[in-house]
């Protein structure tokens, strides 16, 4: 008997196909794209506590804190050229989304990813042989263009290669690969910072050539999606790749689906001006909110400047760098977590679960700084026991953080959007993304000279809002396969009116 497309209790269709060896591999080796991101956010917050990177670049930094014993332990990193070495990544990535979005859409998701690769490979090398400041704004910026072409790519092809059933967990790859980036780049700098001679710095930023060539290589041997092949007119080459990818032969029903889904696709002439079309209010929505939300929890805070954090509170520069070893492995524990859970337990139960851990770890960290700093910055001597505490809620943040709003802020995004919208919707996600995180590492130490350790309850204030907005406003879209995936905002207490309201609307693949 034929594998046919069944559908569901719920209306929704259901596929035949497997978790194949063949897919998983692959989706691993597509994950690792992931790796560049984490390894920037872990390596750029520990260089910038490095007195032998400090003296050279940013001279008056490291003078404030050798010799100024007055300035408060708040305001000692802040710096206009310290920020604008972290921040100016982010605005190159928010630069090349545009870009990315036409690469991957008209070439294929690979090309994005090769040229994500090369872009970040070259900023690293020259990262790691600056001698002036210019050569290392320059180098971030390139690391920037890369970081837009792999994150603009890499969650599309991994939820376009992913059978529905296991799209959560395969997804959630990519934020692993950025958890272990981050917790590589922490391990290095620890171990980089007691090179001799000062020039350790050099292998933290000249490291990131190993990542980036994981990605060039991986995407010149990874086979693109059967819904870029189709998208390009290769139906025939989709339809066997398709076979490989689900395990069976007969993907007659899938394969129909996503070709009459790029045909709908190739009807937009104009995808950025399509998002604003009211059926598409939903997700619109969505690609501004989730990432802007993602950044909003202050995890980059945490994992850029983790060991200027733990320097400010009172650890000295080693124990700074071990103490941002310590939340890196608490950062990919939880999202081995998130990986098990996601398919499991569903997208919204992690979000709201994630926000209250969140919320109650950001309110105690902020009693523990303040009632011991004050509003003045100096502690005096801070017991070691203190500290600890001040580490371990930050560590309960860290990992609530990495099974809820970490991998989700990627997945649920790449998911929910139809194939016609689905490359700049997904640049807009990106874009949103990179705005918030370049804001928020262009004012952060800025705002935690001023504010203090109010700084954590103006951070646990949006994780307020943003639980209050899953609650009330994302569907759980746990097992709906992507074509599929109207059915969600149409049976949506309030999305329904937008979505219901498109009148040449007809649902795709619906058997009658």
């Amino acid at each position: 008997m034929p594998a046919v497309g069944i559908v569901i209790g719920n209306g929704n269709k259901e596929y035949p196909g497997n978790l194949t060896t063949y897919v998983t591999i692959t989706c691993i080796v597509a994950a690792m794209g992931g790796l560049i991101f984490g390894y920037d956010i872990g390596i750029s917050g520990g260089v910038t506590t490095m007195e032998s990177f400090q003296k050279k670049f940013f001279p008056s930094v490291y003078e404030k804190q050798k010799n100024d014993h007055e300035s408060s332990q708040y305001c000692r990193f802040d710096s206009v050229s310290l920020t604008l070495f972290t921040s100016s990544l982010y605005l190159a990535a928010l630069c090349s989304c545009v870009v990315a979005s036409y690469v991957t859409r008209k070439f294929g998701r690979k090309l994005s990813m090769l040229v994500g690769g090369v872009l970040f490979c070259a900023g690293a090398l020259l990262n790691g042989f600056a001698t002036a400041v210019w050569m290392l704004i320059v180098g971030r910026l390139l690391l920037g263009f890369g970081i837009g072409f792999t994150n603009q790519s890499v969650p599309l092809y991994l939820s376009e290669m992913a059978p529905y059933k296991y799209r959560g967990a395969l997804n959630i790859g990519f934020q692993l690969s950025i958890s272990i980036g981050i917790l590589v780049a922490n391990v290095l700098n620890f171990f980089f910072s007691k090179i001799r001679g000062g020039w350790g710095w050099r292998l933290s930023l000249g490291g990131a050539v190993v990542p980036a060539l994981i990605i060039t290589v991986g995407s010149l041997i990874l086979p693109d999606t059967p819904n870029s092949m189709i998208e390009r007119g290769q139906f025939e080459k989709a339809k066997t790749k398709l076979r490989k990818i689900r395990g069976v032969d007969n993907v007659d029903d899938e394969i129909n689906d996503l070709i009459a889904a790029s045909e709908a696709s190739k009807l937009v002439e104009h995808p950025w001006r399509n998002l604003l079309q009211r059926k598409y209010r939903p997700h619109l929505t969505m690609a501004i909110l989730i990432p802007s939300f993602q950044q909003l929890t202050g995890i980059n805070v945490i994992m850029f400047y983790a060991p200027v954090l733990f320097q400010t509170i009172g650890f000295g520069s080693d124990a700074a760098l071990m103490s941002a070893v310590v939340t890196g492995l608490v950062n990919v524990g939880a999202t081995v977590v998130s990986i098990y859970g996601v398919d499991k337990w569903g997208r919204r139960f992690l979000f709201l679960e994630g926000g209250v851990q969140m919320l109650i770890s950001q309110v105690a960290v902020a009693a523990a700084i303040g009632a011991k700093f004050g509003v003045d910055g100096n502690p005096g001597v801070l017991p070691k026991w203190y500290a600890i505490v001040v580490v371990l809620f930050i560590c309960i943040y860290v990992a609530a953080f990495a099974w809820s709003w970490g991998p989700l802020g990627w997945l649920v995004p790449s998911e929910i959007f139809p194939l016609e919208i689905r490359s700049a919707a997904q640049s807009l996600t990106v874009s949103m993304n990179m705005i918030f995180t370049f804001l928020i590492a262009q004012v952060f130490l800025m705002m935690l000279c001023h504010m203090k350790f109010g700084l954590f309850i103006f951070f646990a204030f949006f994780v307020v809002v943003m639980s209050i907005f899953i609650y009330m406003f994302l569907p759980e879209t746990r097992g709906v396969p992507i074509e599929e995936m109207n059915q969600v905002w149409r049976s949506h207490w309030y999305w329904s009116k937008f979505v219901d309201a498109d009148p040449g609307h007809v649902e795709m693949g619906k058997i009658h």
